[in-house]
């Protein structure tokens, strides 16, 4: 569980650097060059990835936290598609980001919450529960730096709609992968 633990912390305050500490990030840049410190961005990111798969499995399940959990597969399902759609909606002009101002973020918080439906062990409650803390004090601390939202102007309908069918046939993909790369299946 320990390794679970250090990474999500590692991937939050990798995250939080630029919207909580831009000097010190700034001072990183100016020492390192931007060439460099995406690189040293990326590598610690992968390892911070990397530990919480580690982490995950190597920390036995555990208990669960409530009961109920497996009856609410439906509802994360739905879930976890909504926050393919809002991963999708971040990159572009999206009508959701004209109501959504951090459509990626609210995407981690859907998909985090969807799995705590139906896993609410003690190492989900560290990644899911985790993931999930991260995304909302990100959304505040960007809010907050940044100032008043503007939404963009919206794109076409032709583009909200392949928007929408990429993160079906995605999600589809996900579905039929989602054992190889975590172990579980679902089905």
């Amino acid at each position: 569980m320990t390794l679970l633990v250090l990474g999500v912390l590692l991937w939050s305050v990798l995250h939080f650097l630029p919207v909580f500490a831009p000097t010190m990030r700034a001072g990183f840049l100016s020492k390192l060059g931007e060439g460099p410190y995406r690189g040293l961005f990326s590598l610690l990111m992968f390892g911070s990835i990397g530990l919480m798969v580690m982490g995950w499995r190597s920390s036995v399940a555990g208990e669960e936290l409530f009961a109920g959990g497996y009856s609410l597969r439906h509802v994360t399902y739905a879930f976890i598609l909504a926050a393919i759609i809002l991963f999708g909606a971040a990159k572009g002009q999206s009508r959701i980001r004209r109501v959504i101002r951090h459509p990626m973020l609210t995407g981690v918080i859907v998909w985090g919450t969807g799995h705590l439906l139906v896993n609410n062990d003690p190492r989900s409650l560290v990644l899911f529960g985790g993931m999930v803390v991260w995304a909302l004090i990100s959304i505040v601390g960007i809010n907050r730096r940044d100032g008043a939202y503007r939404p963009p102007d919206p794109w076409s309908w032709m583009r909200e709609l392949r928007l929408l069918v990429i993160s079906v046939v995605l999600y589809i993909g996900l579905v039929f992968a989602h054992p190889y790369f975590t172990g579980i299946a679902l089905f």
